[in-house]
């Protein structure tokens, strides 16, 4: 039975002990079926399991509690690196004493209802104390571990440990099982901890298991002893499972290391079934005390597109395929009422709802679920079929992606005219990108359908175009917001990339020049002016997202250079770890909302492609 986090006044919460840190600061693990968020201090300060959508068990990152932590003993520089296309995180720390890595990572091939979190300890020179904590803590910190045994026996909340036992136990509705910790201990209402010690060479395995179901007993092994061959077998799966996922970025890509781990994020944000989490976090704020705080765990139809796209461009087809299957799927299922956002593995997302138990990131106020869950979002529509003309160019649209293209087409035929959230999900209106997202659906996926098909295709596409021209036409020439909001839009960059209008049509050479008069400050690019009317940056960061399609727009007006330069500025606008936020405060430095996130990484990943070919045109 779950417990009130004040309920036990022996309690210890880890949350003071490691505090969040700036967000360019963490790494991402993920293995498709969950993720994990770690701090410099070698804390897991974020993971939801047993699936992205779960009640968080570690939730420091947002004042909660629950933590699993190897951290040195003393003082300490932090840095580390990713393994090459693959999100094995080495976090490595230089001490007064010696130099110390954690490997960490979730293990391949995943299991839907069981998280495995290895972690391997080595010294590289000198000697190390490490000092290392286990607290989980389901339901975003309300629930208490209990039933605690060591080695198949109870434990007593203070005893010690003894040589080869394995800490089994609960939290809430979860069981978990941890070895390579026998000697840890407790101490009242706290977390597991103990002190490690180890000379240069040596290396200290952990291996911990949650999961929604019993823990497998059989007659060949011990009750409570993990399966899979131990640590090393989980670790050479795991490695296995990295390679056969990610392959090489296209040759002649841009910044090949940068694309080789935004294909490794994506596919570590990619469930079994299909569906890629936005970002592994949720309540991040996006600007301090403004209220907005949101929960991205869950699969967009549009950032799944994004994704889709992306991937292709680089020949990276398995993950082409799960989106296109995905997204098909949701259209057959739900027709012109196809939600924005899905689970991962297809389900509704859950109403918005307070935690109010939880102290929040600084700045921000916690919140599970995602209002996105009732609106309309006409331009999902076109993406759809935007991603499945992809795959139909690469030969890989089945029988079901046809219908779903068809069912896409008849969405927007009956609600094209309504009014939707747009991409930015705001007040609904008559959005022109929606508008001229369908356009370009519309016309990508005619260019691959049988001649009558594609004539009635094409035929829809032209009143859509005529409409959207009579009422969201700016007098200068370029594209407007809506009827009534004359402002430009850098999501309006869209429709001449992805096929409604050539690059080279007027409206297309007025509307980025708008956004390169109005929405750029340093290179930096702001999704539209503030309302209030005050400077860029008052109201919201920089959006990574849009600073990518400005150098795919420049690019197919054939300005390479400064493509280039925007795609670099983008690029760098990462932490250490190499992973992207939603936006970037320009004046402070810093990283904004939630981590990673999938569709910046998808732009990147696809600029890197396209833009290559002017410098590579061999």
């Amino acid at each position: 039975m779950a417990r009130s986090m004040s309920a036990d006044p022996g309690r210890i919460d880890l949350s003071g002990q490691f505090p969040p840190h700036v967000l360019r600061d963490y790494a991402f693990l993920g293995d498709g079926e969950r993720g994990a968020v770690v701090g410099p201090d070698g804390d897991l300060a974020w993971m939801c399991a047993p699936s992205w959508d779960s009640d968080a068990v570690f939730a420091t990152l947002i004042g909660g509690a629950g933590c699993y932590a190897v951290t040195p003993v003393g003082r300490y520089s932090w840095g580390g690196h990713y393994d090459r296309r693959s999100l094995i995180w080495n976090g490595r720390w230089v001490t007064t004493d010696g130099i110390v890595e954690c490997r960490d990572a979730l293990a391949l091939p995943a299991d839907p209802h069981t998280a495995v979190i290895l972690r391997r300890i080595r010294v590289l020179s000198g000697s190390a104390q490490l000092r290392v904590v286990l607290d989980v803590r389901a339901g975003y910190g309300l629930a208490d571990m209990d039933e605690l045994t060591l080695g198949g026996e109870p434990a007593g909340r203070a005893g010690a440990g003894h040589a080869g036992g394995v800490w089994t136990g609960r939290s809430g509705p979860l069981r978990w099982r941890w070895s390579g910790a026998a000697q840890a201990t407790r101490a009242g209402a706290g977390p597991l901890a103990m002190t490690l010690k180890l000379a240069a060479g040596e290396q200290h395995d952990l291996l911990l298991e949650i999961s929604d179901r019993p823990f497998a007993r059989s007659l060949d092994r011990p009750f409570g002893q993990p399966s899979a061959g131990g640590a090393d077998g989980r670790w050479r799966a795991t490695e296995a499972g990295w390679r056969d996922a990610v392959g090489a970025p296209a040759p002649g890509a841009l910044a090949v290391r940068d694309s080789e781990q935004a294909l490794a994020v994506l596919t570590g944000l990619t469930s079994g079934a299909g569906g890629m989490a936005a970002a592994a976090t949720m309540s991040l704020p996006e600007r301090a005390r403004a209220g907005r705080n949101y929960d991205y765990r869950y699969a967009w139809i549009r950032d799944q597109c994004y994704a889709g796209r992306a991937v292709a461009a680089h020949g990276q087809f398995r993950l082409l395929d799960t989106s296109v299957d995905f997204v098909a799927q949701r259209l057959l299922a739900d027709g012109p009422t196809m939600r924005p956002a899905y689970t991962t593995r297809g389900g509704p997302v859950p109403d918005e709802r307070a935690l109010p138990h939880l102290a929040g990131y600084p700045g921000g106020a916690d919140k599970a679920g995602n209002r996105a869950n009732g609106q309309f979002q006409l331009d999902a529509f076109g993406e759809a079929l935007e991603l499945f003309a992809v795959a139909a160019g690469h030969d890989r649209l089945d029988a079901d992606g046809w219908r779903a293209a068809e069912t896409a087409v008849d969405a927007i035929r009956r609600r094209g005219g309504e009014p939707d959230a747009g991409i930015w999900e705001i007040a609904p209106e008559r959005w022109a990108h929606s508008q001229l997202t369908c356009v370009g659906g519309l016309r990508t996926i005619a260019a691959h359908a049988p001649a009558r098909q594609a004539a009635r295709w094409n035929a829809l596409a032209e009143a859509v175009l005529a409409d959207v021209c009579a009422d969201c036409l700016h007098p200068d020439g370029r594209w407007q917001r809506s009827p009534g909001d004359p402002r430009i839009d850098a999501a309006l960059l869209l429709p001449a990339l992805r096929g409604a209008l050539p690059a080279d049509d007027p409206r297309s050479r007025a509307t980025v020049a708008a956004v390169e008069a109005e929405l750029v400050r340093d290179d930096y690019v702001y999704r539209f002016p503030p309302d209030g009317g005050g400077p860029l940056g008052d109201e919201e960061g920089a959006f990574l997202l849009c600073g990518f399609l400005l150098a795919l727009a420049r690019h197919a007006q054939g300005d390479h250079i400064g493509a280039r330069a925007l795609f670099e500025r983008g690029r760098a606008s990462c932490g250490s770890p190499g992973l992207f936020a939603e936006e970037f405060d320009v004046d402070q430095r810093q990283l904004r909302g939630n981590l990673p996130q999938a569709f910046v990484h998808a732009l990147l990943l696809e600029s890197a492609a396209v833009l290559a070919p002017a410098e590579n045109p061999g």
